[in-house]
């Protein structure tokens, strides 16, 4: 088990070890509430019938079934193993750490205080900058949104944003030159009902 957890870590890019990817997995799951073992127990017998109605399925997990829980805890766990530290960002971008928080502080940069430390989500910079437009993409992304659903957003394929004939990430998009407002667009609709 643990050399087949190495091998995917590292053929991910991810410089930790098993143990440590295991122990940033089990604090990610303390993290979360149980789900309640019959979800229609919440609703009254009129709400019950109006959500089945609707094609919500309110019968408990079977024991086959996956916990929807998990790949939140596995992305959650990669999101703050890949996440730079201040000292991390300001060797990678050239600049004093004390710059970084000023980006922090003034959201040209955003990260999460973690174990004393500022961290700082990694699809935010290139291999030796920030992420060209992102000043433009933070100033549209609504304040109250997890780190953890900017990054699914930054990663996600958006059909807004082609490049050539096939849908990429606004990441991807922003790497290859396409217009920072295109994504500042999409970005402010996180969060919003579709």
């Amino acid at each position: 088990m643990t050399a087949a957890l190495e091998t995917v870590l590292a053929r991910a890019g991810l410089k930790v070890t098993a143990s440590q990817f295991l122990s940033l997995v089990e604090d990610a799951a303390k993290k979360l509430t149980s789900p309640p073992a019959d979800p229609a127990a919440h609703f009254s017998a009129a709400e019950r019938l109006a959500l089945t109605d609707a094609g919500l399925d309110l019968a408990p997990l079977a024991d086959t079934e996956l916990d929807p829980r998990a790949r939140t805890v596995a992305e959650q766990a990669v999101l703050r193993d890949t996440a730079l530290s201040v000292n991390q960002a300001a060797e990678r971008i050239g600049v004093d750490s004390s710059r970084i928080r000023h980006r922090i502080g003034d959201r040209r940069l955003i990260g999460w205080k973690d174990r004393g430390g500022w961290r700082l989500p990694a699809w935010q910079f290139t291999d030796n900058d920030v992420l060209p437009g992102l000043e433009s993409v933070l100033a549209a992304m609504p304040i109250d949104q997890p780190a953890l659903v900017l990054a699914n957003f930054m990663a996600t394929p958006q059909e807004d944003l082609e490049l050539g004939d096939r849908a990429v990430s606004p990441r991807e998009w922003l790497m290859a030159g396409g217009s920072p407002q295109q994504v500042a667009d999409l970005a402010a609709t996180i969060g919003m009902p579709a």
